[in-house]
Formats: structure tokens, C-alpha cells, sequence
């Protein structure tokens, strides 16, 4: 009887809880705060809807980041990127970050973020493949191949490293 108790009173509690944060959720003004406005503004309003919701998370704070920091807003996107970067991360947040500054053309910033990455985690052959296919894609063939080689040697049958190999020789922008 006890354990029925039990399993009762976490049921009823997890879905108060599931409730609270559907209720939560339930809050933002979702199609209203971007249409009919102009583009900017409905870019502002769905940042900011963005940003809350993002909550403490690591990947969506850099989300949030990267549309600031390459919509023109360098030094919010740079302050949450900082912001992410004083708490718990780990090498998909650097990899994240990275490709942030690579798609602003800030190489140096981003080799350092995307070394940081790889040094981490030296078995992610994923991350591998994509960091390997930026160095192609900025003139840098043979750290993209060496990368490539480590990925391909860990995962040959892995169809996503392909597609990163053949994005970057043929100058397709990853995804």
C-alpha cells in the first residue's frame, strides 16, 4: 500500500509539474508578437521571446547568440556567448561557439573555439568532420584532411562525413 501511495503522490506531482510548465509555456504570445510587423521588429520580438525561453540552456543561449552576433548585434551575441562561457560547458558548446565566429568570418576566434572543441573530446568524429570541412572551406585542405582522416578512421561507414566532405569541396554551406 505504501508504494502505491507513493507512486501516486509523484505522479500527481509530476504532472503538476508538467502542468505548470505547459501553463508556463502557454504564456508567450506566439504568431502575434512577429506578424504584420516589419521585419526587424518581428526579428527583435522573436529574440526576445528567444532569450526567455532559452532559459539557462547552453545550446539555446547560443542560438539566441548567433542570430544577434550575425544579424549585427555583436556585443549582445557576445555577451550571452560570454555568458554561456561562465558557467558549465563542454565541447559541443565550443563547437557551437566556434561556428558562431566562422560564420562571421572570424577565423582566428573561431579556430581557437573549434581547437578547444577537439582537444576535449579527441574521439567525436562528428565534431571532426565538420570542423575538418570548415578548414577546407577557408583555403586550410590539409587540417580539413588530417580531421577528415582521424573521423574516417574511427567511423568509415558514417554517411554524415561524407556529405561534411562533400559540402566543403564543393563549397556548399553547412547545414
Amino acid at each position: 500500500m505504501k508504494n502505491a501511495t507513493a507512486v501516486a503522490l509523484c505522479s500527481s506531482a509530476l504532472m503538476l509539474g508538467l502542468a505548470i510548465g505547459v501553463a508556463a509555456k502557454g504564456n508567450m504570445p506566439g504568431i502575434d508578437a512577429i506578424r504584420g510587423k516589419p521585419a526587424g521588429e518581428a526579428a527583435a520580438a522573436a529574440l526576445e521571446i528567444a532569450e526567455k525561453l532559452a532559459g539557462n540552456g547552453t545550446w539555446e543561449r547560443i542560438g539566441v547568440a548567433r542570430v544577434y552576433y550575425l544579424s549585427g548585434d555583436k556585443a549582445r551575441g557576445q555577451q550571452l556567448i560570454d555568458a554561456v562561457m561562465g558557467g558549465k560547458t563542454d565541447h559541443n558548446d565550443w563547437q557551437r561557439i566556434g561556428e558562431v565566429y566562422a560564420a562571421a568570418g572570424e577565423n582566428d576566434k573561431a579556430e581557437a573555439y573549434f581547437q578547444r572543441a577537439l582537444a576535449a573530446d579527441p574521439k567525436d568524429d562528428t565534431g571532426q568532420a565538420q570542423i575538418g570541412a570548415w578548414y577546407i572551406r577557408i583555403g586550410q585542405r590539409d587540417k580539413g584532411e588530417a580531421l577528415f582522416a582521424k573521423a574516417f578512421a574511427r567511423n568509415p561507414d558514417e554517411v554524415w562525413h561524407y556529405i561534411r566532405a562533400a559540402e566543403a569541396f564543393s563549397n556548399v554551406p553547412p547545414r
